[in-house]
Protein backbone atom coordinates (compact mmCIF):
# COMPACT_ATOMS: atom_id res chain seq x y z
CA UNK A 1 0.00 0.00 0.00
CA UNK A 2 1.31 3.15 -0.96
CA UNK A 3 1.21 6.57 1.00
CA UNK A 4 -1.87 7.71 -0.53
CA UNK A 5 -4.02 4.58 -0.39
CA UNK A 6 -2.98 4.79 3.08
CA UNK A 7 -3.97 8.08 3.83
CA UNK A 8 -7.29 7.02 1.94
CA UNK A 9 -7.73 4.36 4.02
CA UNK A 10 -7.86 6.78 7.40
CA UNK A 11 -9.86 9.30 5.86
CA UNK A 12 -11.95 6.15 5.24
CA UNK A 13 -11.81 5.16 9.13
CA UNK A 14 -13.19 8.66 10.49
CA UNK A 15 -16.65 8.81 11.25
CA UNK A 16 -17.01 12.28 9.56
CA UNK A 17 -15.73 14.46 7.02
CA UNK A 18 -12.76 16.13 8.05
CA UNK A 19 -11.23 19.74 7.59
CA UNK A 20 -8.67 20.62 6.07
CA UNK A 21 -6.13 20.73 9.26
CA UNK A 22 -7.22 17.18 9.74
CA UNK A 23 -6.78 16.07 5.72
CA UNK A 24 -3.25 17.28 5.84
CA UNK A 25 -2.61 15.63 9.05
CA UNK A 26 -3.88 12.59 7.93
CA UNK A 27 -1.37 13.07 5.20
CA UNK A 28 1.20 13.81 7.01
CA UNK A 29 0.78 10.81 9.07
CA UNK A 30 1.06 8.41 6.64
CA UNK A 31 4.33 9.58 5.22
CA UNK A 32 5.21 8.87 8.90
CA UNK A 33 3.82 4.97 8.95
CA UNK A 34 5.58 4.51 5.19
CA UNK A 35 8.36 2.54 5.20
CA UNK A 36 9.95 5.49 3.55
CA UNK A 37 10.85 7.23 6.87
CA UNK A 38 14.06 7.27 8.39
CA UNK A 39 14.18 4.80 11.25
CA UNK A 40 15.24 7.47 13.98
CA UNK A 41 11.79 9.58 13.24
CA UNK A 42 8.82 10.37 15.69
CA UNK A 43 5.80 12.33 14.88
CA UNK A 44 4.95 14.74 17.94
CA UNK A 45 1.31 15.25 17.43
CA UNK A 46 0.05 18.75 19.80
CA UNK A 47 -3.75 18.65 19.76
CA UNK A 48 -5.89 20.88 21.72
CA UNK A 49 -9.19 20.00 23.65
CA UNK A 50 -12.06 19.57 20.49
CA UNK A 51 -9.84 19.42 17.27
CA UNK A 52 -10.49 15.69 16.65
CA UNK A 53 -7.18 13.94 18.01
CA UNK A 54 -9.01 11.81 19.32
CA UNK A 55 -10.76 10.81 15.73
CA UNK A 56 -8.12 10.55 14.09
CA UNK A 57 -6.04 8.90 16.21
CA UNK A 58 -8.57 5.95 15.87
CA UNK A 59 -8.88 6.14 12.53
CA UNK A 60 -5.31 5.66 12.14
CA UNK A 61 -5.23 2.89 14.65
CA UNK A 62 -7.92 1.11 12.32
CA UNK A 63 -6.07 2.12 9.39
CA UNK A 64 -2.67 0.28 10.41
CA UNK A 65 -4.28 -2.95 11.46
CA UNK A 66 -6.47 -2.92 8.35
CA UNK A 67 -2.97 -2.62 6.40
CA UNK A 68 -0.81 -5.46 8.99
CA UNK A 69 1.58 -2.74 10.05
CA UNK A 70 1.87 -3.94 13.93
CA UNK A 71 0.99 -0.87 16.35
CA UNK A 72 1.14 -0.84 20.17
CA UNK A 73 -0.66 1.66 22.11
CA UNK A 74 1.19 3.15 25.72
CA UNK A 75 0.02 5.51 28.07
CA UNK A 76 1.46 7.05 31.46
CA UNK A 77 -0.91 5.63 33.91
CA UNK A 78 -3.62 3.24 33.81
CA UNK A 79 -6.65 5.20 33.46
CA UNK A 80 -5.14 7.31 30.29
CA UNK A 81 -4.67 3.52 29.10
CA UNK A 82 -8.14 2.38 29.69
CA UNK A 83 -9.49 5.43 27.95
CA UNK A 84 -6.78 5.34 25.05
CA UNK A 85 -8.25 1.75 24.81
CA UNK A 86 -11.71 2.89 24.54
CA UNK A 87 -11.26 5.54 21.57
CA UNK A 88 -8.78 3.41 19.63
CA UNK A 89 -10.53 0.52 20.00
CA UNK A 90 -7.32 -1.68 20.59
CA UNK A 91 -5.77 -2.43 24.22
CA UNK A 92 -3.65 -0.05 25.34
CA UNK A 93 -1.20 -0.42 28.59
CA UNK A 94 1.34 1.62 30.68
CA UNK A 95 4.85 2.43 29.49
CA UNK A 96 6.47 1.15 32.37
CA UNK A 97 4.66 -2.06 31.83
CA UNK A 98 5.52 -2.37 28.03
CA UNK A 99 9.48 -1.21 28.60
CA UNK A 100 10.61 -2.41 31.84
CA UNK A 101 11.38 -5.28 33.49
CA UNK A 102 11.91 -6.64 36.28
CA UNK A 103 13.42 -9.95 39.01
CA UNK A 104 9.79 -9.74 41.00
CA UNK A 105 12.13 -7.92 44.34
CA UNK A 106 10.56 -5.14 44.74
CA UNK A 107 12.07 -1.87 42.07
CA UNK A 108 12.53 0.43 45.69
CA UNK A 109 16.26 -0.88 45.30
CA UNK A 110 16.96 -0.65 42.00
CA UNK A 111 15.83 -3.78 40.20
CA UNK A 112 14.42 -2.30 36.79
CA UNK A 113 15.85 -2.57 33.36
CA UNK A 114 14.49 -1.36 30.01
CA UNK A 115 13.43 -4.15 27.94
CA UNK A 116 14.51 -5.56 24.56
CA UNK A 117 11.88 -4.49 22.28
CA UNK A 118 11.61 -7.38 19.86
CA UNK A 119 8.95 -5.59 17.45
CA UNK A 120 9.72 -5.27 13.84
CA UNK A 121 8.69 -2.47 11.67
CA UNK A 122 5.80 -1.52 14.54
CA UNK A 123 4.41 1.53 15.47
CA UNK A 124 4.26 3.12 18.87
CA UNK A 125 1.36 5.64 19.78
CA UNK A 126 1.63 7.59 23.13
CA UNK A 127 -1.40 9.03 24.71
CA UNK A 128 -1.14 12.35 27.06
CA UNK A 129 2.87 12.53 26.23
CA UNK A 130 2.51 15.66 28.41
CA UNK A 131 2.36 13.51 31.39
CA UNK A 132 6.22 11.87 30.36
CA UNK A 133 8.76 13.85 32.29
CA UNK A 134 12.56 13.45 32.40
CA UNK A 135 12.19 11.48 36.44
CA UNK A 136 10.37 8.53 37.76
CA UNK A 137 7.95 8.52 40.49
CA UNK A 138 9.17 9.03 43.97
CA UNK A 139 10.92 5.78 44.90
CA UNK A 140 12.26 4.88 41.56
CA UNK A 141 15.97 5.11 41.12
CA UNK A 142 16.16 5.14 37.25
CA UNK A 143 16.80 8.26 35.42
CA UNK A 144 14.77 9.55 32.68
CA UNK A 145 11.62 8.08 32.05
CA UNK A 146 11.20 9.60 28.36
CA UNK A 147 14.40 8.72 27.71
CA UNK A 148 14.26 4.99 28.59
CA UNK A 149 10.58 5.02 26.68
CA UNK A 150 13.22 6.64 23.62
CA UNK A 151 15.62 3.66 23.81
CA UNK A 152 12.96 1.14 24.34
CA UNK A 153 11.01 1.89 20.80
CA UNK A 154 13.97 2.69 18.31
CA UNK A 155 15.86 -0.58 19.88
CA UNK A 156 13.13 -2.28 17.78
CA UNK A 157 14.05 -3.08 14.06
CA UNK A 158 12.70 -0.11 11.93
CA UNK A 159 10.25 0.79 14.53
CA UNK A 160 9.26 4.34 15.56
CA UNK A 161 6.53 6.82 17.60
CA UNK A 162 3.57 9.10 17.41
CA UNK A 163 3.42 11.24 20.74
CA UNK A 164 0.03 12.52 21.31
CA UNK A 165 -0.26 15.17 23.98
CA UNK A 166 -1.76 19.35 24.92
CA UNK A 167 1.03 21.71 25.97
CA UNK A 168 -2.04 23.47 27.46
CA UNK A 169 -2.54 20.61 30.00
CA UNK A 170 -0.43 20.94 33.44
CA UNK A 171 3.20 19.40 32.84
CA UNK A 172 5.02 16.51 34.65
CA UNK A 173 5.68 18.03 38.28
CA UNK A 174 8.69 20.09 39.28
CA UNK A 175 8.68 20.85 35.04
CA UNK A 176 8.00 24.16 33.36
CA UNK A 177 6.82 22.17 30.26
CA UNK A 178 6.83 19.13 29.16
CA UNK A 179 9.97 17.41 27.93
CA UNK A 180 8.13 14.92 25.51
CA UNK A 181 6.24 17.93 24.11
CA UNK A 182 9.25 19.79 23.49
CA UNK A 183 10.85 19.52 19.88
CA UNK A 184 14.42 20.56 20.40
CA UNK A 185 14.51 18.24 23.52
CA UNK A 186 13.43 15.16 21.10
CA UNK A 187 16.04 16.43 18.65
CA UNK A 188 18.48 16.38 21.65
CA UNK A 189 17.62 12.60 22.14
CA UNK A 190 19.22 12.01 18.42
CA UNK A 191 15.54 11.61 16.95
CA UNK A 192 14.03 13.12 13.52
CA UNK A 193 11.13 15.17 14.44
CA UNK A 194 7.70 15.90 12.70
CA UNK A 195 5.45 18.13 14.42
CA UNK A 196 2.05 18.65 13.82
CA UNK A 197 -0.78 20.95 15.86
CA UNK A 198 -4.25 20.69 16.01
CA UNK A 199 -5.70 24.00 16.50
CA UNK A 200 -9.21 24.13 14.60
CA UNK A 201 -11.89 22.94 17.35
CA UNK A 202 -14.33 20.59 15.22
CA UNK A 203 -16.96 20.49 18.12
CA UNK A 204 -18.05 23.80 19.06
CA UNK A 205 -21.89 23.54 17.32
CA UNK A 206 -22.54 20.79 20.03
CA UNK A 207 -22.83 23.56 22.04
CA UNK A 208 -20.80 22.26 24.71
CA UNK A 209 -19.58 24.91 27.66
CA UNK A 210 -17.06 23.15 28.32
CA UNK A 211 -15.40 22.50 25.35
CA UNK A 212 -16.11 26.77 24.63
CA UNK A 213 -14.49 27.42 28.28
CA UNK A 214 -11.19 25.13 27.21
CA UNK A 215 -10.89 26.53 23.84
CA UNK A 216 -11.10 30.21 25.60
CA UNK A 217 -7.93 29.17 28.20
CA UNK A 218 -6.09 27.74 25.96
CA UNK A 219 -5.97 30.99 23.61
CA UNK A 220 -5.85 32.93 26.25
CA UNK A 221 -2.63 31.38 27.40
CA UNK A 222 -0.91 32.56 24.03
CA UNK A 223 -1.54 36.09 24.92
CA UNK A 224 0.93 38.78 26.68
CA UNK A 225 -0.19 39.81 28.95
CA UNK A 226 -2.44 37.46 30.14
CA UNK A 227 -5.87 38.39 30.75
CA UNK A 228 -8.26 38.09 33.57
CA UNK A 229 -9.17 34.72 33.70
CA UNK A 230 -12.87 33.86 33.09
CA UNK A 231 -16.06 31.10 33.26
CA UNK A 232 -18.81 31.62 30.63
CA UNK A 233 -22.02 29.85 31.96
CA UNK A 234 -24.78 31.83 29.66
CA UNK A 235 -26.11 29.54 27.19
CA UNK A 236 -24.51 26.30 28.27
CA UNK A 237 -26.22 23.52 30.07
CA UNK A 238 -23.60 21.63 31.03
CA UNK A 239 -21.64 24.54 33.11
CA UNK A 240 -22.49 25.20 36.38
CA UNK A 241 -20.95 27.38 39.10
CA UNK A 242 -21.94 25.81 42.05
CA UNK A 243 -22.35 27.27 45.58
CA UNK A 244 -20.48 25.43 48.61
CA UNK A 245 -23.79 24.81 50.41
CA UNK A 246 -25.53 23.04 47.26
CA UNK A 247 -22.29 20.30 47.11
CA UNK A 248 -23.37 17.68 48.66
CA UNK A 249 -26.84 17.42 47.50
CA UNK A 250 -25.25 17.53 44.00
CA UNK A 251 -22.61 14.91 44.45
CA UNK A 252 -25.44 13.00 45.80
CA UNK A 253 -27.66 13.29 42.66
CA UNK A 254 -24.24 12.60 40.39
CA UNK A 255 -23.45 9.41 42.67
CA UNK A 256 -26.89 8.23 41.86
CA UNK A 257 -27.35 9.41 37.63
CA UNK A 258 -23.94 8.87 36.61
CA UNK A 259 -22.10 6.82 39.01
CA UNK A 260 -19.51 7.07 41.72
CA UNK A 261 -17.17 5.75 39.40
CA UNK A 262 -17.65 8.33 37.00
CA UNK A 263 -17.98 11.36 39.34
CA UNK A 264 -14.82 13.38 40.56
CA UNK A 265 -13.89 16.47 42.34
CA UNK A 266 -10.64 17.81 41.41
CA UNK A 267 -8.75 20.29 43.75
CA UNK A 268 -5.82 22.23 44.29
CA UNK A 269 -3.78 20.97 47.07
CA UNK A 270 -3.37 17.50 49.06
CA UNK A 271 -4.63 18.61 51.49
CA UNK A 272 -7.71 20.06 49.92
CA UNK A 273 -8.04 16.32 48.49
CA UNK A 274 -8.06 15.00 52.12
CA UNK A 275 -10.50 17.40 53.18
CA UNK A 276 -13.35 16.79 50.70
CA UNK A 277 -12.79 12.87 50.50
CA UNK A 278 -13.38 12.96 54.28
CA UNK A 279 -16.81 14.61 53.82
CA UNK A 280 -17.62 12.85 50.73
CA UNK A 281 -17.15 10.21 53.21
CA UNK A 282 -18.59 11.09 56.08
CA UNK A 283 -22.14 12.84 55.02
CA UNK A 284 -22.58 11.41 51.75
CA UNK A 285 -21.43 7.55 52.32
CA UNK A 286 -22.07 7.60 55.83
CA UNK A 287 -18.66 5.49 56.25
CA UNK A 288 -17.58 5.58 59.98
CA UNK A 289 -14.22 2.90 59.31
CA UNK A 290 -11.47 3.82 58.13
CA UNK A 291 -11.40 1.45 55.33
CA UNK A 292 -14.88 -0.30 53.65
CA UNK A 293 -15.64 -2.88 51.41
CA UNK A 294 -16.33 -0.33 47.98
CA UNK A 295 -14.16 2.21 49.63
CA UNK A 296 -12.50 3.49 46.10
CA UNK A 297 -8.83 4.22 46.62
CA UNK A 298 -6.01 5.75 44.15
CA UNK A 299 -2.76 4.82 44.00
CA UNK A 300 -0.14 7.22 45.09
CA UNK A 301 3.15 5.09 44.52
CA UNK A 302 4.74 2.62 42.23
CA UNK A 303 4.46 -0.40 43.64
CA UNK A 304 5.94 -3.33 41.98
CA UNK A 305 5.81 -5.73 44.61
CA UNK A 306 2.49 -6.93 44.92
CA UNK A 307 2.15 -7.17 41.13
CA UNK A 308 4.77 -9.95 40.95
CA UNK A 309 2.51 -13.27 41.58
CA UNK A 310 -0.67 -11.81 39.51
CA UNK A 311 -0.72 -12.83 36.16
CA UNK A 312 -0.98 -10.11 33.75
CA UNK A 313 0.07 -7.47 36.25
CA UNK A 314 3.87 -6.70 35.91
CA UNK A 315 3.46 -2.75 37.47
CA UNK A 316 1.16 -1.11 39.88
CA UNK A 317 1.27 2.31 38.40
CA UNK A 318 0.91 5.91 40.77
CA UNK A 319 -2.53 6.63 39.42
CA UNK A 320 -4.19 3.66 39.43
CA UNK A 321 -7.56 3.07 40.81
CA UNK A 322 -8.67 -0.09 43.17
CA UNK A 323 -11.86 -1.35 44.84
CA UNK A 324 -11.33 -2.97 48.04
CA UNK A 325 -13.44 -6.29 48.19
CA UNK A 326 -12.63 -7.00 51.47
CA UNK A 327 -10.76 -6.34 54.29
CA UNK A 328 -8.78 -9.52 55.88
CA UNK A 329 -7.40 -7.01 59.23
CA UNK A 330 -5.71 -4.71 60.36
CA UNK A 331 -2.01 -4.46 62.59
CA UNK A 332 0.38 -1.93 63.85
CA UNK A 333 3.95 -2.47 63.01
CA UNK A 334 7.46 0.56 62.67
CA UNK A 335 5.07 3.19 64.18
CA UNK A 336 2.22 2.83 61.42
CA UNK A 337 -0.44 1.12 60.88
CA UNK A 338 -1.59 -1.54 57.64
CA UNK A 339 -4.33 -3.28 56.77
CA UNK A 340 -4.42 -6.70 54.39
CA UNK A 341 -6.98 -5.99 51.96
CA UNK A 342 -8.25 -7.87 48.88
CA UNK A 343 -9.14 -5.05 45.80
CA UNK A 344 -9.89 -5.15 42.39
CA UNK A 345 -7.92 -3.08 39.95
CA UNK A 346 -10.80 -1.64 37.25
CA UNK A 347 -8.93 -0.18 34.76
CA UNK A 348 -6.23 -3.38 34.84
CA UNK A 349 -8.84 -5.81 34.91
CA UNK A 350 -7.59 -7.98 37.46
CA UNK A 351 -7.88 -8.91 41.37
CA UNK A 352 -4.93 -9.25 43.97
CA UNK A 353 -4.57 -9.47 47.81
CA UNK A 354 -2.02 -6.92 49.44
CA UNK A 355 -1.13 -5.15 51.98
CA UNK A 356 -1.80 -1.16 52.19
CA UNK A 357 -0.20 1.43 54.53
CA UNK A 358 -3.26 3.43 56.07
CA UNK A 359 -0.90 6.11 57.29
CA UNK A 360 -1.17 7.45 53.96
CA UNK A 361 -4.54 7.73 53.16
CA UNK A 362 -5.12 10.88 55.09
CA UNK A 363 -1.19 12.08 55.01
CA UNK A 364 -1.21 15.77 53.55
CA UNK A 365 1.51 15.34 51.35
CA UNK A 366 1.08 13.12 47.98
CA UNK A 367 2.38 10.09 49.40
CA UNK A 368 3.21 8.62 52.43
CA UNK A 369 5.32 11.53 53.78
CA UNK A 370 9.50 11.48 53.85
CA UNK A 371 9.25 11.82 57.71
CA UNK A 372 7.11 8.53 57.58
CA UNK A 373 9.24 7.02 54.51
CA UNK A 374 12.36 7.19 56.26
CA UNK A 375 10.60 5.58 59.92
CA UNK A 376 9.36 2.78 58.02
CA UNK A 377 12.58 2.19 56.45
CA UNK A 378 14.75 2.28 59.31
CA UNK A 379 12.16 0.09 61.43
CA UNK A 380 12.71 -2.77 58.73
CA UNK A 381 16.20 -2.76 58.63
CA UNK A 382 16.72 -2.47 62.04
CA UNK A 383 13.92 -5.01 63.01
CA UNK A 384 15.08 -7.29 66.00
CA UNK A 385 12.91 -10.04 65.23
CA UNK A 386 14.86 -10.28 61.68
CA UNK A 387 18.63 -9.45 62.14
CA UNK A 388 21.18 -9.84 64.67
CA UNK A 389 22.72 -6.48 65.54
CA UNK A 390 25.50 -7.70 63.61
CA UNK A 391 24.21 -8.12 60.64
CA UNK A 392 25.68 -6.03 57.38
CA UNK A 393 23.78 -3.25 56.02
CA UNK A 394 23.88 -4.59 52.35
CA UNK A 395 22.14 -8.09 53.51
CA UNK A 396 19.20 -6.02 55.76
CA UNK A 397 18.71 -3.62 51.91
CA UNK A 398 18.71 -7.17 50.12
CA UNK A 399 16.93 -8.59 52.25
CA UNK A 400 14.11 -6.00 52.54
CA UNK A 401 13.47 -5.66 49.09
CA UNK A 402 10.72 -8.03 49.60
CA UNK A 403 9.21 -7.14 52.80
CA UNK A 404 5.51 -6.27 52.47
CA UNK A 405 5.09 -3.88 55.30
CA UNK A 406 8.05 -1.77 53.63
CA UNK A 407 6.26 -2.19 50.16
CA UNK A 408 2.74 -2.00 51.22
CA UNK A 409 0.50 -0.06 48.65
CA UNK A 410 0.45 3.87 49.36
CA UNK A 411 -3.15 4.52 48.55
CA UNK A 412 -5.95 7.79 49.25
CA UNK A 413 -8.94 8.30 48.91
CA UNK A 414 -10.41 8.36 45.37
CA UNK A 415 -13.19 10.67 45.84
CA UNK A 416 -11.29 13.55 45.61
CA UNK A 417 -7.92 13.97 43.65
CA UNK A 418 -5.57 16.94 42.90
CA UNK A 419 -5.68 17.88 38.90
CA UNK A 420 -2.02 16.44 38.10
CA UNK A 421 -3.73 12.93 39.70
CA UNK A 422 -6.77 13.15 37.40
CA UNK A 423 -4.90 13.85 34.39
CA UNK A 424 -5.34 11.40 31.45
CA UNK A 425 -8.62 10.32 33.43
CA UNK A 426 -11.89 11.47 32.23
CA UNK A 427 -15.71 11.45 34.13
CA UNK A 428 -19.03 12.09 33.38
CA UNK A 429 -19.59 14.92 36.37
CA UNK A 430 -16.59 16.80 37.15
CA UNK A 431 -16.48 18.69 40.44
CA UNK A 432 -13.49 21.71 40.47
CA UNK A 433 -12.64 22.94 43.74
CA UNK A 434 -12.75 27.05 42.58
CA UNK A 435 -12.55 28.38 45.86
CA UNK A 436 -10.39 31.70 46.54
CA UNK A 437 -7.56 31.92 44.25
CA UNK A 438 -5.72 35.26 44.65
CA UNK A 439 -4.61 37.83 42.01
CA UNK A 440 -1.04 37.26 42.35
CA UNK A 441 -1.65 32.95 41.88
CA UNK A 442 -3.57 33.59 38.68
CA UNK A 443 -0.48 33.25 36.01
CA UNK A 444 -0.13 30.49 33.75
CA UNK A 445 0.10 28.07 35.85
CA UNK A 446 -3.90 28.66 36.90
CA UNK A 447 -4.50 28.84 33.44
CA UNK A 448 -3.06 25.33 32.85
CA UNK A 449 -4.55 24.00 35.96
CA UNK A 450 -7.94 25.08 35.15
CA UNK A 451 -7.65 24.00 31.81
CA UNK A 452 -6.68 20.07 32.83
CA UNK A 453 -9.69 20.31 35.48
CA UNK A 454 -12.14 21.41 33.29
CA UNK A 455 -11.10 18.88 30.46
CA UNK A 456 -11.15 15.86 32.60
CA UNK A 457 -15.20 16.43 32.12
CA UNK A 458 -17.29 14.62 29.66
CA UNK A 459 -20.97 15.49 30.66
CA UNK A 460 -21.61 18.20 33.46
CA UNK A 461 -18.73 20.22 34.94
CA UNK A 462 -19.48 22.14 38.15
CA UNK A 463 -17.53 24.73 39.84
CA UNK A 464 -17.74 24.90 42.92
CA UNK A 465 -17.91 28.77 44.66
CA UNK A 466 -15.76 29.96 41.32
CA UNK A 467 -13.72 32.97 42.80
CA UNK A 468 -13.37 34.56 39.06
CA UNK A 469 -15.21 36.00 36.71
CA UNK A 470 -18.15 34.05 35.43
CA UNK A 471 -20.35 35.38 32.28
Amino acid sequence: MNIDEFAESILLNLPYVPNDQQVQLIAALARFCSPLMPSDAVFLLNGYAGTGKTSVTGALVRALRDARIPVVLLAPTGRAAKVFSKFAGLPATTIHRRIYRTDGTGLGFGTAEVADNNLTGGVFIVDEASMIGESQSAGDVRGSLLEDLIQYVYSGDGCRMILLGDVAQLPPVGCSESPAMNVARLKESGLRVTHAVMTEVVRQGAGSGILYNATWLRRAMRRDPLPEPQIRLKGFGDVVALPGEELQDQIERSYADAGIDDTIVITRSNRRATQFNAAIRASILGREEELCVGERLLVVKNNYLWSAKTKGLDFIANGDMAVVNRVNGTESKYGLRFADVSITMPDREVDLDCKICLDALNSDSPALGAEKAAQLLEGVINDPDRFASQTPMAYRLKASRSNPYLHALQVKYAYAVTCHKSQGGQWSDVYVDMGYVPPEAQGLDFYRWLYTSITRATGRLYLINPDIKTL
